[in-house]
């Protein structure tokens, strides 16, 4: 496959994030966009393969489709994997892993598959050197992805490596911390136009702050990460790398509102605000230890609310309570602001008290949950008047 040119590459991402990920590819130059289902393919150049890396909010890995065949049994399968040149792609030296993703009625486990297309590639190599690469499940140099759907295999490069949600500055969190790609996407979902304060009131690890800090200066997400999988590749091209880092590291933007963080929780307060400080947004972000319920709107200006309220059996609350509170504390103290929540709870919804104006389906891990919106206006027509007179 030719790298010089434009050649088509698939990224991979949440349920229900296929539109802003498409829109982030047409905002960084990607051509010929297709979104799927938890996937968006496209194409572009070796640079653009680095850039999608390096800033894409909402995208999981990065996978170069090297080669498709029809497959009708395991021989087929066997065949096809060792007639390609592997060669020019691995070398002997370099550790790999193989993970197949399955919809076909042809195989049933996952791990045949892989095992077999390992066999090819070890047999090929022996067969061309009389050594053989090996595997390595933690950390391979060479990623590579086989995906069968029903008589269709796809064989792709998995360019990312570990998935691109370890952005490299989280290393402490709480219970349940939230995936970084999904903080990413549900900031981009709800709608911020990082033209006012932003509120996260129960900010546990911190990743939703620093997800909108990075949204709001246009901040390359993975700059500070080291591995890559396409670092280790034939054709990886240093410079051209290193010129695409200071590319996007030249469009990062100033940001003149405030992004602040609410915990009652010690420990979480301690631990966003080491995030904090590892992601290079302590300039930003403020993380005081205040309970929400307990919390009025800090200014008259509109207020940006986004969460993901604590859940799980192992947090011994009364979830329809807690939820009340949530509508109350709204209702009572935050008169013209947008809030939004995720949450898998969501018979827990109802006991809000105030009709939400959106719902988002989306899964949190496995568990099916809502992105809701609530707006709530500024008050009474007497506080408005009285408002009008003091401007």
């Amino acid at each position: 496959m030719d790298m010089s040119n434009d050649f088509k590459m698939i990224a991979k991402t949440f349920f229900g994030f296929e539109n802003i990920l498409a829109d982030e590819l047409l905002k960084l130059g990607a051509k010929k966009i297709t979104p799927g289902v938890r996937n968006v393919s496209f194409f572009g150049d070796l640079g653009f393969l680095y850039k999608s890396n390096l800033f894409l909010r909402s995208a999981i890995r990065i996978l170069t489709p090297i080669k498709s065949f029809k497959v009708n049994n395991e021989k087929e399968l066997y065949s096809s994997v060792f007639n390609f040149n592997w060669e020019d792609y691995l070398s002997i030296n370099n550790t790999f892993q193989i993970e197949s993703v399955l919809n076909t009625e042809l195989f049933s486990h996952s791990l045949f598959v892989s095992q077999r297309v390992k066999d090819g590639i070890v047999d090929r190599f022996r067969k061309l050197y009389n050594k053989r690469p090996n595997i390595d499940l933690e950390d391979p140099d060479i990623k590579i992805n086989i995906h069968i759907t029903k008589n269709d295999c796809t064989i792709s490069l998995d360019s990312s490596g570990k998935p691109l949600n370890q952005r490299g500055y989280r290393t402490l969190t709480n219970i349940a911390p939230i995936n970084e790609v999904l903080a990413a996407g549900i900031v981009m979902l709800s709608d911020w136009d990082c033209q006012s304060d932003f509120l996260d009131p129960m900010c546990g690890s911190g990743t939703l702050l620093i997800e909108a800090a990075m949204l709001a200066t246009n901040y390359p997400v993975n700059i500070k990460r080291k591995n890559f999988s396409f670092l280790n590749w034939k054709n990886f091209d240093n410079d051209l790398f290193e010129m695409i880092k200071k590319s996007v590291l030249n469009k990062v933007k100033p940001f003149d509102y405030k992004i602040i963080g609410y915990d009652k929780a010690p420990s979480a307060v301690k631990k966003s605000n080491q995030n904090i400080i590892n992601s290079g947004f302590d300039h930003l972000i403020k993380v005081n230890q205040f309970d929400f319920f307990k919390t009025k709107k800090f200014s008259e200006n509109f207020l940006h609310i986004l969460f993901n309220p604590p859940y799980g059996e192992r947090l011994q609350i009364d979830f329809n309570l807690f939820y009340k509170k949530i509508g109350d504390t709204l209702k009572t103290s935050y008169s013209n602001s947008c809030a939004w929540f995720i949450t898998s709870n969501i018979e827990s919804i109802k006991q809000v008290g105030l009709r939400p104006s959106r719902k988002i389906k989306l899964y949190n891990g496995k568990l099916e949950s809502r992105l809701v919106k609530y707006e709530i206006y500024s008050g009474s027509k007497k506080r408005h008047k009285k408002n009008l007179k003091s401007n």
